[in-house]
């Protein structure tokens, strides 16, 4: 399996015969508007280019893999590049239904999407209101024949539930959101450094942390994490790549794990985030 960083949470995965674009923000900088409400700098989205590497790489994309419609994981830039290309997006259920709407061939994942095994693992984007505002969101664990495991948690908090994805399943690489982002009221809304030392501790794998330095609302800084993880002991298998960085992990000895299938579909909180915020 090789990983390549391309900007936030925009990732592009080899992964068997398959090239998936994860989350594509495509816009330039500047394109989008601010994402912290209270007490940012006004500066606007993205806050810097894709990589050199990026304009290669999609052109090798077979499919996109989403893990929820927020703009800075699929903005318009992203979606007409998509329509573009005629390339199949795979989402959640919750998702797939409104993806449809906008002219795009939305498939749903479950177990076996792909030559895959499959599971979506519910999660939580913040705190409260906070959280129920930026609506129902999930992860991804993906096993394909002869490659690592991978979970994509996705944009989350740590939950009991994500952990419990993380010790049942035993993924080889996990990756997360680490820019500890905040609207500016109502806690954090990713992981905060704290809740990356814990899941790294759990995992047993490697782990890879993205979503930083692109947005106005993710303070933490690589070099901070890359420092944390040191002094944590975490440095061997805790991953800060920067833009353009392309990471190779080999497969571990497979060992049967039980998968919990589960089916998400629009809910109210759905409908409801989605007229909030125009998506």
């Amino acid at each position: 399996m090789q990983l390549t960083q391309l900007r936030n949470a925009t990732i592009h995965l080899e992964l068997g015969p398959h090239r998936l674009l994860v989350d594509p923000m495509l816009s330039d900088p500047g394109a989008l508007p601010p994402l912290r409400m209270v007490g940012g700098s006004g500066e606007r989205n993205p806050l810097v280019p894709l990589p050199p590497v990026t304009d290669a790489l999609l052109d090798e994309v077979t499919a996109v893999l989403l893990t929820h419609e927020h703009p800075d994981h699929l903005d318009v830039a992203g979606i007409e590049w998509i329509r573009e290309r005629g390339l199949p997006v795979w989402t959640s259920g919750m998702d797939a239904p409104n993806l449809a709407r906008k002219d795009v061939d939305a498939h749903e994942l479950v177990d076996g999407s792909l030559g895959m095994r499959v599971e979506v693992v519910p999660s939580k984007h913040g705190r409260g209101l906070v959280g129920w505002v930026l609506g129902p969101v999930a992860g991804f664990y993906l096993a394909h024949p002869g490659e690592p495991s991978l979970y994509l948690t996705g944009d989350s908090i740590l939950t009991a539930n994500v952990l419990d994805a993380i010790e049942r399943l035993q993924p080889d690489v996990i990756v997360a959101p680490a820019g500890n982002a905040t609207l500016g009221f109502g806690g954090d809304i990713l992981f905060s450094p704290d809740e990356l030392v814990t899941l790294a501790h759990a995992a047993r794998g490697q782990v890879v942390l993205n979503h930083l330095e692109a947005l106005d609302h993710c303070p933490v800084t690589r070099a901070e994490l890359r420092e944390r993880m040191a002094a944590e002991g975490l440095a061997d298998r805790v991953h800060v790549p920067e833009d353009g960085e392309r990471l190779v992990f080999s497969a571990s000895e497979a060992t049967e794990v039980a998968l919990h299938p589960t089916r998400l579909t629009p809910t109210f909180q759905k409908w409801a985030t989605k007229a909030l915020a125009g998506t």
